[in-house]
This record gives structure tokens, sequence and C-alpha cells, in this order.
């Protein structure tokens, strides 16, 4: 008896660490929202940072901090600063969009070097600066993150058909028009 409990409490406790490892997805929005918008984004793409510099911050006050909609932000890095960046982006797994946006904020801070090492260098500097304390080494190189990010690009490409970024779907649905708040508006509108 004793052999069948040590079991059960061995096989519980193995299924408490794997929820507790999950990577949270970051999200902004009410979790319970009608409309679910999914962003695939690179976090060295310009047109991404236009993104949220011009588009984001309205559909936030509008839909999101309403509670009408919610968002998630999905990686799809166009290269290995991006990666990288996706990663770190990612390594405080709690699904808080903070280190997300301070990276497309300050894109040009960040985003130079003529090579990954130069790169990393870099991005390193911009988080310290910034004031975010995270192990880059350690998160750069966890290779759950790392098929997290990579899972998120496969998703992308197989299920949404992304080929660029950013690429915005809403309820299951790839947004084809230009990006632009109008837009996005116009077509949230129709779900309300």
């Amino acid at each position: 008896m004793k052999k069948i409990i040590f079991l059960i409490l061995i096989i519980f406790s193995t299924a408490l660490n794997v929820q507790a490892k999950e990577i949270k997805r970051i999200t902004v929005g009410n979790n319970d929202a009608k409309i679910t918008i999914i962003a695939f984004e690179s976090l060295t793409c310009s047109h991404c940072a236009n993104f949220h510099k011009n588009v984001y911050p309205l559909l936030k006050e509008e839909y999101l901090d309403t509670g009408l909609a919610k968002i998630e932000f999905r990686h799809f890095p166009l290269d290995i600063a991006a990666f990288n960046a996706s990663k770190v982006s990612q390594c405080k797994n709690d699904g808080n969009s903070d280190i997300l946006e301070s990276l497309y904020a300050n894109q040009q801070k960040w985003v130079k070097g003529s090579s990954i090492e130069e790169a990393n260098e870099n991005l390193q500097k911009f988080l310290k600066n910034e004031g975010f304390t995270i192990d880059f080494d350690l998160c750069v190189n966890n290779k759950e993150i790392e098929d997290f990010v990579l899972n998120d690009r496969i998703d992308g490409a197989k299920n949404f058909k992304v080929n660029a970024t950013p690429t915005i779907i809403i309820n299951d649905e790839k947004f084809e028009k230009t990006l632009n708040y109008k837009n996005l508006k116009k077509a949230l509108e129709k779900l309300i």
C-alpha cells in the first residue's frame, strides 16, 4: 500500500511540475472576450514596431482595456536577433507584455550590430539599462522557450499562412486589409 501511495505522489508531483513549467502566452485584455486577436510578429521588424507605436495603443484603449477583446502576441522571428529577443521576452514566464512592449518601443536602441554576438550584446545592454533583471544566457539557451518560440512560427506558417510580419488574425481569420487602426477597427466593430 505504501508503494502505491508513493507512486501516486510521484506521478502527481511530476504532473504539477509539468504544469508549473508550462510557458505562458503573452496576452493583454480580457481572457473571456468575444474577440481574440493574434499578432504574429518579429521583434526586429520595423513594421511590427510601427504597429506597436501607432495602432496598438488605440487598440488597447478602445478594445483591450474595455474587455471587448484580447490580443495574443505570437512569435514569428525573421532572424536570429529577433529569435533571441523573443526568447528573452518570454523568459520571465509571467504572461506580461512589459519586455515585449519595451523592445518594440525602443527597437532602434538594441537592433544593431554586424554579428549575432554584437546584437546580443546590444540587447543585453538595453535590457539592463531599462531595468529588466533576467539571466540573458539562461533565457537565450532555454530549450523549452526556444521550442515555444519556434512552434509559434510553425503554427503561424502552417495554420494561418503567415509569410510576413506583422500578421493579424481575428477570431481565427487572417486580417487581409492594410494594417492601420481604421481598417482594424472596422473589422472589430463587425464582431461586437
